[in-house]
């Protein structure tokens, strides 16, 4: 993949401040669960860049290679917990909102596990990873895990 051009470089207050965001949105949540929700927010829109960044960060944080590789099938799996399934109810059916509006059972799951803090805190998560995903796939950008540490580093 050739990237089209480098938003860093185009955009750097903006990017700095989106970057800044996207830190503070993913502190407001426990760590294990905000990486499944990017993964399988990743997979669904088909980000290659994203996947691979937000996998090995999984790794990183002592995420298991076999809840990993069973995020495109969680509904099967037996290994999430209840609010790991309810966070990623939420984040297909918000993912795929163009696809209609079918979410209500989604945010029951949601409002069982999660206080109304917490609903917002991982609707913003949902958000930022979906404006990730677009921004990769939009202008085809390979960032390697590295890197992305170092331009975390410097947005902060």
């Amino acid at each position: 993949m050739t990237a089209k051009l480098n938003p860093y470089a185009v955009a750097p207050q903006l990017m700095k401040n989106w970057m800044g965001t996207s830190m503070a949105v993913a502190a407001s949540l426990e760590s294990s669960l905000i990486e499944l929700v990017k993964i399988r927010a990743s997979q669904i829109n088909g980000c290659a860049n994203c996947i691979n960044m937000h996998t090995a960060e999984a790794r990183a944080k002592g995420e298991t290679e076999q809840r990993i590789y069973l995020l495109s099938a969680w509904r099967e799996a037996p290994c999430y917990t209840d609010r790991e399934r309810a966070a990623l109810g939420w984040t297909d059916a918000l993912t795929r909102l163009s696809e209609g509006h079918a979410h209500e059972g989604a945010y029951e799951a949601l409002r069982a596990q999660f206080t109304e803090e917490e609903q917002v805190n991982l609707t913003l998560m949902i958000n930022v990873i979906n404006g990730w995903n677009r921004l990769a796939v939009g202008f085809g950008l390979w960032i390697e895990p590295e890197a992305a540490k170092a331009l975390q580093k410097a947005a902060a």
